[in-house]
């Protein structure tokens, strides 16, 4: 038994690597199509607005970048969809047709819309009218980023579960509401990060390369009506990813407050909490214990009060308070969720078992009822019942707050950097300034990984749950051999590594063509 517990152990273990490391490559390549999409669509209009033909050269130029990213990016989409089926079927039929309508929407609306007029915009140059070809082009960004939205709807379920009822029979979850799933606040905010941080990386990579041509002195006069737009497109995302940010860590504050916990490192629950601007965690710290949370850190005072809950003097519960409880502030602990998810599981467990031996109909109609009612009840903490210890429902502390403090530091130091840029090539010569060039060719990286970082805290922060509060990781997992899996794991790695490098050669033959070609 132990060794079957082991070997199960290891098949989570290794599905979820394989879903990592999917998931990680796949948004390599997913930002700079909802952004570049907007920038071209941008440069297309000033184009078709002024008739110069320098902007078309301009556009044609972005356009071959987006093209082998887009393509790429659909290959390993798809790729990750399919995995929901092998190595997480339990999950899959879980959520019943919650997860499966908004990615059906998806393929069905949004990436026919784009995928149909990406061909026009690409191939349709001297095909069809200067206005229909921009209008492609926008079609294409609307619906690039439309795909987005329906794959975050469905992300942000399983971030808040709404909008649906469990259904004993099926064991499935089964949509109630599909305006309430869809226009969750968790999927709103998740969406409008999500989009924003893709942008601003697409921005990041216009000034950067348009940066290189400066650098070089080749091109310069398209680079730098490229920067300039680049920039300005990143400053003013740049504004929105705070905004969005602001807004997403407010309903991570009221949504999932274990996961805000350790994204601030906060342990005790404080009053007027101060938020982390810089901290250096002790790795001594354990669950319950008097040590101090850090060796060094940096405070904003009152600003996760404002942050969570907009107001200076609120409570911002630590995770003691979320894994023991807080009767004072009215916080369950884990112990006594863990005791409701036990009924709710031992009722369901006990209806199936009639239904499998086709002994339902013996029992009374107040018996069925008690179970239906018992499962009702509980189902807000159906998930915990598979827990054996109150500790498992704490995040990786250190993991979820070192990347989310990384993301948002480098968010910062990308929103000072267009500012700069857009100012020195509007009021001076930027060609005087090489080290600011050199810094914006720099960043082209450090945008993916404060986005991979993003990712890491909106799932790694949400652990043990693939959907929060019903049900664990362990128990999503289809119950593969590990060497299977393992098989298949360095196939992906191999594949992906091998597309992700060459796009980048690609991308790279294609800038040293520069925009004349």
């Amino acid at each position: 038994m132990e060794q079957e517990l082991a070997q199960r152990a290891l098949s989570v273990d290794w599905s979820r690597a394989q879903f990592a490391l999917t998931a990680i490559y796949h948004f390599l390549f997913v930002p700079l199509t909802l952004g570049l999409s907007f920038i071209l669509a941008i440069m297309e209009s000033i184009y078709v607005k002024t008739k110069n033909e320098q902007w078309k050269k301009i556009t044609q130029f972005w356009l071959g970048i987006f093209a082998v990213n887009f393509a790429i990016g659909v290959a390993t989409g798809i790729i990750m969809e399919f995995e929901f089926g092998t190595n997480w079927a339990n999950y899959s039929w879980f959520v019943g047709d919650i997860f499966g309508a908004p990615l059906a929407i998806e393929g069905l609306l949004a990436f026919f819309l784009e995928a149909t007029f990406f061909a026009v915009m690409f191939f349709g140059w001297d095909k069809v009218s200067a206005r229909f070809h921009l209008l492609s082009t926008w079609l294409v960004a609307i619906g690039s980023n439309l795909s987005a939205f329906w794959i975050l709807v469905a992300n942000g379920w399983m971030q808040y579960p709404i909008g649906t009822s469990f259904n004993l029979d099926s064991a499935r979850n089964e949509m109630t509401n599909f305006v309430e799933v869809a226009l969750s606040p968790v999927a709103i905010s998740k969406f409008l990060h999500t989009v924003s941080s893709g942008y601003v990386i697409s921005a990041l990579l216009v000034v950067g390369v348009s940066a290189w041509f400066i650098l070089k002195n080749k091109d310069k006069i398209e680079a730098k009506k490229s920067l300039v737009v680049g920039a300005s497109f990143g400053l003013i995302t740049s504004v929105f990813l705070f905004i969005s940010g602001d807004e997403s860590a407010y309903q991570v504050t009221q949504k999932q407050p274990m996961k805000l916990a350790a994204m601030e490192g906060i342990y005790e629950g404080e009053h007027r909490a101060g938020l982390v601007a810089f901290g250096i965690l002790n790795p001594n710290k354990q669950i319950g214990d008097e040590q101090s949370t850090f060796l060094f850190d940096i405070t904003i005072p009152y600003a996760l009060s404002i942050l969570g809950h907009r107001s200076p003097d609120s409570f911002v519960a630590g995770i003691n308070d979320l894994v023991y409880g807080n009767k004072e502030r009215g916080i369950m602990g884990v112990d006594e969720k863990i005791a409701k998810g036990k009924i709710a599981l031992e009722a369901y467990s006990i209806y199936q078992e009639h239904k499998r031996a086709n002994t339902l109909d013996l029992l009374s109609y107040e018996q069925k009822q008690e179970l239906v009612q018992k499962v009702q009840k509980n189902m807000a903490y159906f998930g915990y019942g598979y827990l054996k210890d109150a500790k498992e429902a704490v995040p990786p502390i250190a993991l979820t707050f070192y990347t989310f403090h990384i993301m948002v530091a480098l968010g910062s130091l990308f929103f000072v950097l267009f500012i700069i840029v857009l100012y020195l090539a509007m009021a001076n010569d930027i060609t005087k300034f090489r080290k600011i060039l050199w810094l914006c060719v720099i960043t082209i990286p450090l945008g993916y990984i404060a986005a991979e970082c993003g990712w890491i805290v909106a799932e790694v922060g949400r652990q043990p749950w693939a959907i929060q509060d019903l049900m664990p990781v362990s128990v999503a997992a289809t119950n593969l051999g590990s060497v299977n899996i393992k098989i298949s794991f360095f196939i992906f790695l191999v594949l992906f590594s091998a597309l992700l490098l060459a796009e980048i050669g690609i991308i790279i033959k294609q800038i040293k063509k520069g925009f004349a070609h």
